[in-house]
Formats: C-alpha cells, structure tokens, sequence
C-alpha cells in the first residue's frame, strides 16, 4: 500500500515538474491577461467577467494624470457667484459635485454637492451661504496610481479628488466613477441622455447655452442665421464679440441676444447664459 502510495506521489512530482517546465508562471500582467483570455476561450470564464479581470489589471499601472478630467474642462463653481447662477449650472452639468474656487483655478475652496441645495427648496434663499455647505477637497498628486486611489475612496469614503502638478498647480480632477469606467466601462445613468442637450430653457426668453454649441445647432434652435464662416462654435462667436477672453459675470449683446458668462477658465468659455429679445 506505501508502495502504491509512493508511486503516485513520484508521478504526481513529475507532473508537476512537466507541467512547470512547459507552462512558466506569469511573470507580468500581459502574461496574465493572456492566461485570462485562454480560460475565456475555453469557456472557463465569461466574456463580461474577462473585461472586468483586464480592467482591474489595467487600472493598476494607471496613474491619475492618464484619466483626469483636465482643468480646462472642469466645470466649477466661483465662491462668489449666486445661487441662480449655480442652480444653472447644476442644472445645465447634471453632476451631483462640484469644486469651488476663489480668486483662481487654482484656489480651491471646497467640493459642493448639488444634494446640499435641495434644503433651500424648504428653508428659502435668504439661508443660501455657499461656504457652509462646502466639503473639504482632497487632492492627490498626478503620478497616484488608480488603484491606490480607488482604495482610498473606498476606505475615506469620498468620491471626488483634485489632482495637482509637481508645483502644486491645479491639474484636473477625478472622480470615483471615472476610475471605475476603466474597469467595468462606461457607467450610463438615466440622467445621460440629458448631457447631449446643450441650450435648456431656463425661464421664459432665458436660456443656458454651452459654449461648445455648433452656430447651426444654435441656428436652427432660435431659428436665426449668424454666419459659421470664421467660428464653428457660440463660444468664438462670442469671444469675438467681446474682443477678449472675459471674466466670469461680464455680459454682450449680438444682434437680438444678451450672452453672460456664466463659467469659464483662462483659456475658453464654457457656459452662458442667454436672453432672447421677446420684442423680436
């Protein structure tokens, strides 16, 4: 019986020895993901949990700065601005956070979610103070790896990091979904198919325009005729108009249209808002 015993053992050492000499162990992630995708083929795992296990795997040589939300595209809320103008570009955003700054980009007051508004729906205006509705911002550096990021929304419990350079200058920003979406893919809501919408009315005659809006789209919304001969957006058209790039709050009147900037950083516009002439 310890004969038999034996023999087996030795037979299954030789196996293993085979086995190891013509089937190496993985020694990086692209070894890995190729083991993955064999079992994938042979059926031994699904195609749905394929892409999550390369997600993840992905996720870990993955730094903040190759996914951030750039700081040109960020879209914020000025400490002094008042609570129409952020009630428009919640609206107009749908996001549910928002970074507040000071006299800068880069000035960072806080994180404000656009749930902490919904109070003032019962208590009025008059209790509208910005700065106490604020959460502290957490900022990371650009080389922090997502993985590690992850871990620390999930364990710090916050959804949303500003990332900044080597010198301490606003870069962009990430948020929890963002890392999540490299692992799973893109996460869709029932808010999304609202993002395509860039003109909303926001009251009778007054609009929110996103700058980013082509002149035909604006065009055939107002059914108007600006000519898109030298600018293919509302944002060079009303750059144009002003001869500058402007601040925050500074208003021009083309034609039968009244256009005040409602966001924008120190190189576009982003949001505006328009008033239509009801005489015309």
């Amino acid at each position: 019986m310890n004969d038999e015993l034996d023999k087996s053992q030795q037979e299954k050492t030789l196996l293993q020895k085979l086995w190891e000499t013509f089937s190496p162990a993985p020694s990086n992630s692209d070894d890995v993901i190729e083991i993955l995708r064999d079992a994938e083929d042979q059926s031994i795992i699904d195609p749905g949990a394929l892409q999550i296990m390369e997600g993840a795997l992905k996720v870990s040589d993955l730094q903040a700065r190759e996914i951030m939300v750039p700081k040109s595209q960020m879209m914020v809320i000025e400490e002094d601005f008042t609570l129409e103008q952020i009630l428009q570009v919640v609206i107009q955003s749908q996001h549910s956070r928002f970074p507040v700054i000071g006299e800068s980009s880069d000035d960072i007051k806080g994180i404000l979610l656009a749930k902490e508004l919904l109070p003032l729906v019962l208590s009025g205006k008059e209790s509208f103070d910005l700065h106490r509705m604020l959460r502290p911002a957490t900022i990371i550096p650009e080389s922090k790896r997502l993985n590690v990021l992850l871990q620390e929304f999930r364990e710090q419990r916050y959804h949303m990091a500003i990332i900044v350079d080597e010198y301490g200058g606003g870069s962009g920003l990430l948020t929890i979904e963002d890392v999540l979406e490299e692992i799973v893919g893109e996460i869709e809501d029932e808010t999304d198919e609202h993002e395509a919408e860039q003109i909303i009315e926001m009251s009778e005659n007054c609009y929110s325009v996103e700058a980013i809006t082509t002149i035909d789209d604006f065009n055939e919304f107002f059914d108007v005729g600006f000519p898109d001969d030298d600018f293919d957006t509302v944002g060079g058209l009303v750059i144009n108009a002003f001869g500058h790039l402007p601040n925050i709050g500074e208003n021009t009147k083309i034609s039968q249209f009244d256009f005040k900037v409602l966001n924008c950083d120190n190189r576009k516009i982003t949001l505006l808002e328009v008033t239509k002439d009801p005489r015309t």
